[in-house]
């Protein structure tokens, strides 16, 4: 071998070690920690005026519920008309006024006088209402981004603690608990001696 190829080969053997040396490097280090998504601004909590004005001005307790549930399924559904269309922002914009109007109707009722039978009717018709929306909240959310979803999961966990206190002033009067079972009276009278046989004496 001529000493031009010797130095040829020297230095093809230098390069090829350098390579794996830095492929070596780069194998050996940890992966880049990928970004945490930033959360998006909360919705706001906001009634349009004329949707409150309509339920302010309500003739009874009735109608005013009614309308409220109404306003409030018009609006999750638009938040899965843009959630289907992947326009996360004004989804969150719809779940933020549907989340006003379940406390809107919430603060209401607490208002009403609880021992009577239409206010009864009133929790019970929330109540219902509430719980067709639950799946519809937890469908929504698993289709948003994560920086869209926390906010919906809050609505969702909000409107399922609103379910519940509907429940709780629904069958808090009409449940009728059992009285504690009291202890057998002790009798007064001392247990008779046990009859035993008469024994002859001898």
């Amino acid at each position: 071998m001529n000493p031009e190829n010797q130095h040829r080969l020297v230095k093809l053997t230098c390069a090829l070690l350098l390579a794996i040396v830095c492929a070596s490097a780069v194998v050996g280090q940890d992966p880049q920690p990928q970004p945490t998504p930033l959360t998006a601004p909360p919705p706001l909590k906001i009634i349009a005026r004329e949707e409150r004005d309509l339920i302010e001005q309500a003739r009874d307790a009735k109608q005013r519920v009614r309308l409220t549930i109404e306003y409030a399924a018009t609006h999750l559904g638009l938040a899965e008309k843009h959630t289907a269309q992947s326009n996360f922002e004004a989804a969150s914009v719809e779940v933020g006024s549907y989340r006003a109007l379940v406390e809107n109707i919430l603060t209401f009722l607490s208002s009403l006088k609880q021992d009577t039978n239409k206010t009864r009717d009133l929790y019970k018709r929330l109540e219902m209402a509430l719980r067709a929306d639950g799946p519809r909240l937890t469908s929504l959310r698993r289709t948003t981004p994560l920086e869209f979803a926390v906010w919906i999961k809050e609505a969702e966990d909000f409107a399922r603690e609103g379910r519940t206190e509907a429940l709780n002033s629904f069958y808090g009067h009409t449940v009728v608990r059992e009285p504690p079972k009291s202890e057998p009276e002790k009798s007064s009278e001392k247990p008779k001696d046990p009859l035993t046989p008469k024994v002859h004496q001898p």
